[in-house]
């Protein structure tokens, strides 16, 4: 059997979307790396199937999705979106579930380049430079949903989620809370954790609340660890707690229903996203309405635009979200 793309990418120590690049003289790929490659399809003896080469340039009319986390109840909503508008365009989905790790995203990315995807949804709590590296090297269009990259250099679909944790807490203030908690996404989230955050602070300083950074603790979008975050919170002896996501607020709820207190009667707690969990859940949730299907139908539109070149009004498109009162907070009884 003769050598295959493969073994070239292996001898060159490079992905199979830059062998591919060099094969069809793509002006992105450096000198060097370029002899490279000719030196490793020269020693592999791999011989380029030129019928194959030519199907490469072809459209494929599949879009690669990479999604963080499958179990979550937000991103199922915002995948619907993407497939329900891809459908209408005629395009299928190739899905990747990451597990929130950066080897699987930039694995999964190289695997999209070998398949030949048209461009690329990327979800995720963070887009690390490894992940832009990674995009660099495989020129198709990239649209980020729910999240946003540092430079901006990606189009994007979000809310503002300064805005809106800004508005749950408010709204907690509002309800005669002081000593408000919050179990927070990941410090090292720039999006969902470290935004939502400030939106805490900013919420509690207009409102001549000083902020206590004991109060804030790290729930990571784990039901375990938002858990523990909560019996952390009631140390403090916190009166409300805003949490970063629905499913953080449900087991915040547990944990205090498993310390004897209830809510609301007790503490009055806030999530966000709006997935069907905070309608399910007793008491029912009051959240932050973060139209995740509208960021996934947006997203793929945008993507459609570029695989079409067709005018872009707006590269980057910020979504309204919506303060959702039910049982959790009293139905807006002041404690």
């Amino acid at each position: 059997m003769g050598a295959t793309i493969k073994d070239v990418a292996r001898e060159a120590k490079v992905s199979i979307a830059t062998v591919s690049r060099v094969l069809n003289n793509s002006a992105v790929v450096t000198e060097e790396t370029r002899q490279r490659v000719l030196e490793a399809i020269k020693k592999t003896g791999y011989k380029p199937n030129a019928l194959a080469r030519s199907l490469k340039i072809q459209k494929t009319h599949t879009i690669g999705l990479i999604i963080p986390d499958i179990s979550s109840t937000f991103y199922p909503e915002v995948v619907r979106g993407i497939e329900d508008i891809a459908a209408m365009y005629n395009y299928n989905i190739f899905l990747c579930n990451t597990d929130q790790k950066e080897d699987k995203e930039i694995k999964y990315i190289e695997i999209l380049g070998e398949k030949q995807v048209d461009g690329i949804i990327f979800m995720g709590d963070m887009v690390r430079d490894s992940v832009i590296q990674a995009f660099n090297e495989f020129k198709v269009p990239v649209v980020l949903a729910g999240t946003q990259d540092k430079e901006k250099r990606y189009p994007s679909v979000m809310i503002d989620n300064e805005k809106a944790a800004y508005d749950a807490v408010k709204y907690l203030i509002s309800l005669g809370h002081k000593k408000i908690g919050m179990i927070a996404g990941s410090m090292q989230d720039p999006i969902a954790g470290l935004q939502r955050i400030e939106g805490y602070k900013r919420a509690l300083e207009e409102h001549g609340i000083k902020y206590d950074p004991e109060l804030v603790v790290e729930g990571e979008f784990k039901t375990r660890k938002a858990y523990l975050a909560m019996l952390k919170l009631l140390e403090h002896k916190v009166t409300a707690v805003f949490a970063a996501s629905d499913d953080m607020a449900a087991a915040a709820i547990n944990a205090i229903f498993d310390s004897n207190l209830k809510v609301p009667d007790d503490i009055h707690v806030v999530g966000f996203d709006n997935t069907y969990i905070s309608t399910i859940f007793r008491p029912t949730i009051t959240t932050i309405l973060q139209p995740a299907y509208d960021i996934g139908a947006v997203a793929m539109r945008l993507l459609t635009k570029l695989l079409g070149k067709e005018p872009i009004e707006e590269m980057h498109v910020i979504l309204p979200h919506q303060l959702i009162v039910r049982e959790s907070t009293g139905f807006g009884e002041e404690k």
